[in-house]
């Protein structure tokens, strides 16, 4: 960092879609002029409590967790993390119907996770208990939880270790709605300003075009995230949740949130006086 130079904290999660979309900025690839961009890897759901205290200037969040922090924080109209008919799954360690899994205490990565309002919305009120996300398909195979929501490349892995889908949250929004599910999103911490939250979304976007133009090294970079997984899951993990929709949301991704979080309102999941409707998304040209 040179003087005179601002710094910018970006919280992220440490898995391969996430890598993959800020390699340019943690590598220094693209040029951010008077902007030092400062990097920490922690989990969503951290990431989300941390976001409420203002703890980051731009952070990765749960679009379910968007309504606590949108006065201190503007939501980019880059850096989605959408299920574009797939998404988080809700496995169980046996061939489970959707009714039965209703009886079960479910393992969720997080209350304020996307994945757990989903759930709410698909299976109605159930029982849950909060469990880092990277120890629920290993405890769901282990007897330690019947049913449990698993996301990032658990999404891809889950068969191969043996577990059975229940219900894919993303199919099961995607046949309701029509829409792609609407899981994180990148903030902006409002009080730097309106012209320096743009150049940072456009700093972001300008990562991610460059590693969805030129993947090859932040493929390699975002593998080390991946948790044991191969060259091919890696990709097909990446190319999931960071496309077109993470350059732009588009009309149609911005629909799906402010509809996510409408449905999330009448569970009572959303705070009651939220304006869906009236969400602005930086760098939208609308």
């Amino acid at each position: 960092m040179n003087d005179g130079e601002t710094k910018i904290r970006i919280g992220h999660s440490p898995d391969p879609d996430d890598a993959f979309m800020f390699y340019a900025l943690t590598q220094g690839i693209i040029e951010t002029p008077g902007r030092f961009y400062e990097h920490f890897l922690v989990d969503i759901d951290t990431l989300n409590h941390d976001a409420q205290e203002g703890n980051f200037e731009v952070s990765a969040v749960s679009i379910h967790s968007y309504p606590k922090i949108s006065g201190d924080y503007a939501l980019m109209n880059c850096g989605a993390s959408m299920g574009e008919g797939y998404g988080p799954i809700l496995i169980s360690n046996r061939k489970m119907e959707v009714e039965e899994a209703k009886d079960h205490v479910i393992a969720v990565p997080g209350k304020s996770t996307s994945s757990y309002l989903a759930l709410v919305l698909a299976l109605g009120d159930v029982e849950v208990k909060e469990v880092a996300f990277d120890k629920i398909q290993s405890g769901v195979l282990s007897g330690e939880f019947d049913v449990g929501v698993i996301i990032h490349e658990g999404q891809l892995t889950w068969a191969n270790e043996g577990a059975h889908m229940v219900v894919d949250l993303g199919i099961w929004w995607n046949q309701l709605t029509g829409l792609p599910l609407p899981l994180g999103g990148n903030v902006v911490r409002r009080d730097l300003g309106e012209e320096m939250c743009r150049t940072i979304s456009n700093d972001v976007r300008k990562s991610i075009e460059y590693s969805l133009r030129i993947p090859d090294a932040a493929l390699q970079d975002a593998i080390k995230w991946g948790r044991g997984i191969d060259e091919n899951t890696n990709e097909e993990f990446v190319r999931m949740y960071v496309n077109g929709r993470t350059v732009d949301y588009g009309k149609e991704g911005r629909e799906a949130v402010r509809l996510f979080l409408e449905r999330g309102k009448e569970v009572g999941l959303v705070r009651g006086d939220f304006d869906a409707r009236g969400m602005e998304f930086i760098g939208a040209d609308e």
